[in-house]
């Protein structure tokens, strides 16, 4: 930044200055956007982002843009991550419940083989 100055005595002084700033720098309101329910970045999603640049009058598709393409493939692997990490989950939730089912079916055989008739019982069902 140039400055120009005048002291008292009329004479004129020309002075370049750099003004450096140390305070933070103000940031997005990010507590704002999360109450209304908006992306942290507004960069990364709306209508600017995700539409194209322009249309074709005849009705011809526009070709994606550098960027909407990376976005896109970033999507499609964050679907297929998100659709694993499910059938991971569906098969451990089974598994879990044969495992809860086969500790059921072991303690209930345990529990026939302890409850046995004696006594008169016993000698009664063995007539039988």
């Amino acid at each position: 930044m140039l400055r120009i100055t005048q002291n008292t005595t009329g004479v004129i002084t020309k002075s370049l200055a750099r003004n450096i700033s140390c305070t933070s720098q103000v940031c997005i309101d990010q507590r704002w956007r999360e109450q209304h329910g908006l992306p942290a970045n507004p960069n990364e999603f709306g209508p600017l982002t995700n539409l194209p640049d322009y249309t074709f009058l005849d009705g011809r598709p526009t070709p994606m843009g550098s960027n909407q393409k990376k976005r896109l493939l970033k999507q499609q692997t964050i679907a297929a991550k998100i659709v694993t990490l499910s059938k991971e989950l569906d098969m451990a939730k089974q598994r879990y419940q044969q495992l809860q089912q086969q500790e059921q079916e072991k303690r209930q055989q345990i529990m026939q083989a302890k409850l046995k008739p004696k006594g008169k019982l016993l000698l009664e069902n063995l007539k039988k």
